[in-house]
């Protein structure tokens, strides 16, 4: 007994020694330059076969993770598709059910090349008996998720790769860490280029088993134009279900059979790009009413009972609210992701016109074969040159056609009239709209200011409207791509990598099918707190801004920091002088930084505010609020706001983007130009339309950053108080030449 003891003793110390010299050891190891490197392949096998026999971890999941991926790099199949078994055993056990995601994908690829290997029969053969026997045991919602893990974009997995061999550039050695690290990022890159291009043909195998589809539909709206459409349907079906509808700029037949492989009837139609008989090019013209046909149609069909839910992303989102404008009776739940907002977002934001709408209607009506300017280079040029020759704004659309026409016809309605009043819910029609709503948005989107637009409109009109707002560190086009835990290089809280299409998905569910409601969908207002690894809910907006901490601008000329945020209101009036030359065009090349961290904050026509360090941490959620104190000696300017937090080590960290710009004439009601008054002091009462939640850590920070709006990609106000789109650098002889007071304020809203 004593003897055996002593071995297990034994035992155990040989293997924690083992461990502890693995997690210690570096392995020689010399990057090549390139992913595609001939070389890499012997060079990462030679390495796993390093690694393995020394290889150990306490977690049993993450070992039997890890040493698959050793496994299959290393060349030993069977090995690694017996380790996957376990790990698939394990987790059936652990987590009640089979994972369907990037698991099954390694798990189905270690199966086809154990098959290659001992049945000798090529890989495509082996992948394409792997994938059968896998999908046959899923139902249609997991067969969907797993296709679309096995469509993961190869560019990404091969930018990943690079960027992990970069990280080793110059040196001879790795430690364990990396080079698992470096082990799964090659391990992804491989098992997606060898399967990659077999996947098409198998999935399209599957979902015609699993659904009718009818990919050359034709709907005939009121005024005689047909729409085309893809219509999805379970093929087992038993009963009439709900129909999700959807009216996109391009209708996509995998959109359609997302709602399918959720139990709906999936139907995506694509809007008129162009009139038939005019030729003219017609956005947010006939959308309405072509979504109101769509919907009744559906509503008629006898596969479906009667019920639609629409949904809409960017353009679609905007198509979807001008659905309710008169709300049709079939429609009974809408979702919508960055919903566009004409005249709040696009063509202009903060009424300042974007030369991006340009671009926008430009491709949207012109051939792909027939445009003049095809990349991002060519428009940023564009911009340059109006910018730099000072021309009228009226004058920047000088490409010939019928885009330049109707981007004109936008700049003769620059309040919002009933022009623009006509094409979404305005007022009591927002109260007219009885049914479950969920708009989805980020502190990083564009289309934010629309989404936030449409969700405060409609509780304004109806304080009792069910309409739920999940807001987190997203950008547009989240809810369309794989959930990561990097956005533009900043590494999300675990907590915020969240599928928001499945979300969309689960949330139809509970409004048209009875079921739980998400848990991340608790209150009116669901918001992530960046740092802080959590969501927090609450009844309303204002409810986020009951209780701000108010900081006053105070200026500090000579000290180091040349403006303060303080708490406590001076008692002596002091003023910061700011001076702006707006024929001064050197900055052309200036464009906002595209990351959330920047070490540098240099903005060329601003000033920053700095608060003292902060004694304890403050959790920031809300919207931006505050007055400004000043005199001017022009009729109107545009002005840009942004927040950062400073951090001790030095680092600015972005709290939402882009910067809020909005035109000073316009911030009392975007429906009506109040002019300012030139020359003499004045209070503008401003909102920001732009949402943060963030904890500020124990020693960091809050900046502000506050200047003027003057960018080569926007609109330019002289400050004449004329038609700006007639303004041109000749109205600059007179410099922009503004004192900011003490007296200025701004809200922040923190969770107290």
């Amino acid at each position: 007994m004593k003897a055996r003891w002593s071995q297990s003793l034994v035992v155990l110390l040989l293997l924690v020694l083992a461990r502890s010299a693995a997690a210690a050891q570096d392995f020689d190891f010399r990057a090549p330059a390139s992913a595609t490197d001939p070389s890499l392949p012997a060079l990462m096998r030679d390495l796993a076969g390093r690694i393995l026999p020394v290889y150990q971890e306490n977690d049993a999941e993450r070992f039997l993770s890890n040493l698959s991926a050793l496994q299959m790099v290393a060349g030993d199949y069977a090995s690694a598709y017996a380790t996957r078994q376990s790990l698939l055993e394990r987790r059936r056990n652990t987590k009640g059910g089979r994972p369907v995601g990037r698991a099954l994908v390694y798990d189905i690829y270690a199966r086809a090349r154990a098959i290659e290997t001992q049945v000798r029969v090529p890989f495509a053969r082996a992948y394409a008996q792997a994938f059968r026997d896998s999908a046959n045991r899923l139902d249609d919602l997991d067969a969907y998720t797993l296709e679309s893990w096995l469509t993961t974009s190869l560019p990404v997995l091969q930018e990943g790769l690079q960027r992990a061999l970069d990280q080793r550039r110059g040196k001879t050695s790795i430690p364990l860490d990396e080079a698992l690290d470096l082990i799964w990022a090659y391990f992804a890159f491989d098992a997606y280029r060898s399967f990659g291009p077999l996947v098409a043909p198998l999935a399209a195998n599957e979902d015609a088993r699993r659904y009718i589809t009818d990919d050359t539909l034709q709907i005939k709206m009121r005024d005689g134009a047909m729409l085309s459409a893809v219509l999805v349907r379970p093929r087992l079906a038993s009963k009439r279900l709900p129909a999700l509808v959807e009216l996109a700029l391009q209708g996509d037949v995998r959109s359609a059979r997302g709602s399918a492989a959720h139990g709906f009837i999936g139907l995506t139609a694509s809007v008129r790009r162009v009139d038939a008989e005019s030729g003219r090019i017609v956005p947010f013209d006939k959308e309405g009413e072509d979504a109101r046909t769509l919907i009744e149609w559906a509503a008629r069909q006898p596969w479906c009972d009667g019920r639609v839910g629409m949904y809409g992303d960017r353009y679609g989102g905007y198509v979807a609210w001008a659905a309710t404008k008169r709300m049709p009776a079939a429609l009974k739940a809408l979702a919508t992701s960055d919903a566009s907002a004409p005249a709040v977002d696009v063509p202009m934001a903060g009424s300042i016109f974007r030369n991006s709408a340009y671009r926008w209607v430009y491709e949207l009506g012109t051939p792909p074969d027939e445009r003049a300017i095809k990349d991002d280079a060519g428009w940023r040029a564009f911009d340059e040159d109006w910018y730099k020759h000072g021309r009228r704004y009226r004058e920047y659309p000088t490409l010939p056609g019928k885009p330049s026409v109707l981007f004109r016809s936008w700049l003769n309605h620059p309040s919002y009239d009933r022009s623009w009043q006509r094409l979404v819910p305005y007022r009591d029609e927002f109260a007219r709209i009885d049914i479950p709503v969920l708009s989805i948005t980020g502190y990083f989107a564009d289309g934010e200011m629309g989404a936030l637009h449409y969700f405060t409109e409609h509780h304004r009109h109806d304080p009792k409207a069910n309409h739920t707002l999940l807001i987190g560190p997203y950008e547009d086009g989240a809810i369309h791509r794989t959930p990561s835990n990097v956005l533009r290089g900043y590494l999300l809280d675990a907590v915020a990598v969240v599928d928001l299409r499945e979300l969309r998905y689960e949330w139809f569910d509970h409004v048209l099918q009875g079921a739980r409601k998400p848990p991340l969908l608790a209150d009116r207002v669901n918001y992530q707190v960046m740092e802080s690894n959590e969501w927090h809910h609450a009844p309303s907006l204002e409810e986020l801004g009951k209780a701000p901490l108010r900081f006053y601008l105070e200026p500090t000329p000579g000290a180091e920091v040349l403006n303060r945020l303080v708490t406590e209101k001076s008692s002596e009036s002091a003023y910061l002088p700011q001076l702006f030359d707006l024929a001064d065009r050197s900055d052309v090349a200036w464009r906002p930084s595209a990351f959330i961290v920047t070490r540098s904050l240099k903005p060329p026509n601003g000033e920053l505010y700095v608060s003292e360090p902060l004694k304890q941490p403050l959790e920031i959620a809300g919207l931006l609020t505050g007055t400004l104190d000043f005199t001017v000696n022009k009729v109107d300017m545009d002005l840009s706001i942004s927040m950062y937090e400073l951090r001790p080590d030095g680092e600015y960290i972005n709290l939402f983007d882009p910067a809020y710009a909005f035109r000073a004439s316009y911030a009392r009601d975007r429906r009506a130009r109040h002019l300012l008054r030139a020359g003499q002091r004045q209070q503008l009462v401003f909102r920001s339309e732009r949402m943060m939640g963030r904890r500020l850590s124990a020693g960091s920070r809050v900046v502000l950053v506050l200047g003027i709006n003057k960018r080569p990609d926007q609109q330019l106000n002289y400050g004449t108080g004329d038609d700006v789109s007639e303004e041109s650098i000749e109205d600059a002889d007179v410099p922009l030449r503004i004192r900011w007071y003490n007296s200025s304020y701004i809200d922040v809203p923190v969770r107290r």
